[in-house]
């Protein structure tokens, strides 16, 4: 009897100070080179700093990704974490059982971290859905052997380009993909006019809409100093080339400008014909999200606030080539000596956070139908943006009824 209480006693010591096994989350991402590397070195340093937590990543093809979520996560199929951009936000959280809401964790200190555009880009219903990480947008990216001093307001910019601008050579002043909506939302944002109103219709067809496309049309038909049919293709050649002094891009452009080109950032430039106002391009925040079905939200959150933090923004900013939404990272030497980094976190703060409504998804394709009407000259701005309402208007009302 006695043997066999010490020998009970004994395995109980012997469990009690055994280690417990770590908790094991996923993280589902669609980093690719450069970032994903970034990326694997972050949660490198989250798995050796945690005693209690072991990260594992997958990544997804980005063409999959959003289907991906939509089909496994609400069945608990899909991981504890995932990463994406906010315009799918709103459709997860009315679809249910895909994200969990996160306002319980949070305190200011927390939500002071980041750039507060980008704390609203994860808001939807007046609650936090994810942390943001990284932002991306548009911003004026020039050649610096063409252009000595960047333009600040939009009457600088149409002369500036015209004394560059050359069409039978086959050179311009300006060039971006304007025919795609996203591309004009510079234009669009500046002046004010909004893709819905206050009660949550669709309004792409108000006047201050129009009025953006009326100027665009300017510059392309009384100015000529925008390429006709520009396309992603187009833009990226006559750059490298030197055949194009500025255009309007993103930060994934930057690793298709030739070697041989100088290349400045510049902020975009304010609006003359909108009272003042700076163009202000849509920005896309990658969220930090929490998997509604998950059984290890408190692992999965500790891992959201470290990827977050400035050490992993650091890396990712650094060696990933990201823009993180920490505005503290901003403050670090390294990060503040470079001047894309610089540029970027400039610009963020004239962006307009794309909505994040699910009705979102049904403005795009008429609303780009419309940019090319317009364009090439099918319709007039009036007219096609008519049309698009029409078309938004049906399909909004098709959704809100499933």
């Amino acid at each position: 009897m006695r043997l066999r209480l010490a020998l009970l006693t004994t395995l109980a010591l012997l469990l009690f100070a055994a280690p417990l096994a770590a908790q094991q989350i996923t993280i589902w991402h669609a980093y690719r080179g450069g970032e994903k590397d970034a990326f694997e070195k972050v949660v490198a340093n989250f798995n050796a700093s945690q005693g209690k937590i072991k990260a594992t990543t997958l990544a997804v093809p980005y063409d999959a990704f959003a289907d991906k979520i939509t089909a496994a996560v609400p069945r608990g199929k899909g991981p504890d974490v995932f990463i994406y951009a906010q315009d799918r936000l709103g459709g997860w959280i009315e679809a249910g059982n895909t994200i969990e809401p996160i306002d319980f964790y949070l305190d200011k200190k927390l939500t002071d971290r980041f750039i507060p555009t980008t704390m609203q880009a994860m808001t939807y219903r007046k609650a936090v859905w994810g942390l943001p990480l990284n932002y991306k947008c548009l911003t004026m990216i020039y050649n610096k052997k063409l252009v000595a001093t960047p333009p600040t307001t939009t009457t600088e910019l149409v002369a500036t380009a015209k004394k560059l601008t050359n069409r039978s050579a086959g050179t311009f002043g300006l060039a971006y993909w304007y025919s795609n909506w996203y591309y004009h939302s510079p234009l669009f944002n500046a002046y004010g006019g909004g893709v819905f109103a206050k009660d949550g219709k669709p309004n792409v067809n108000n006047a201050s809409n129009v009025k953006s496309v009326d100027l665009l049309m300017k510059w392309f038909e009384k100015d000529k100093i925008l390429p006709a049919e520009p396309s992603t293709a187009l833009i990226t050649a006559l750059f490298n080339e030197g055949k194009a002094a500025i255009v309007f891009n993103g930060p994934w452009f930057l690793g298709e400008i030739s070697p041989k080109i100088q290349y400045g950032i510049a902020m975009l430039a304010t609006v003359t014909e909108a009272g003042g106002k700076p163009l202000a391009p849509w920005m896309t925040v990658e969220g930090v999200y929490i998997a509604a079905p998950s059984k290890n939200k408190d692992a999965a959150f500790a891992f959201a606030q470290y990827l977050t933090d400035v050490p992993a923004a650091k890396i990712m900013a650094l060696q990933g080539r990201q823009t993180p939404a920490n505005k503290n990272v901003y403050a670090d030497a390294q990060v503040a000596a470079d001047p894309v980094m610089k540029a970027f976190r400039a610009q963020v703060d004239t962006a307009v956070p794309m909505p994040n409504v699910p009705e979102m998804t049904m403005v795009w394709s008429p609303v780009t139908t419309a940019m090319n009407a317009i364009t090439k000259k099918v319709l007039t701005p009036k007219a096609a943006l008519d049309k698009a309402q029409a078309e938004v208007t049906d399909a909004v009302s098709r959704l809100r009824k499933k």
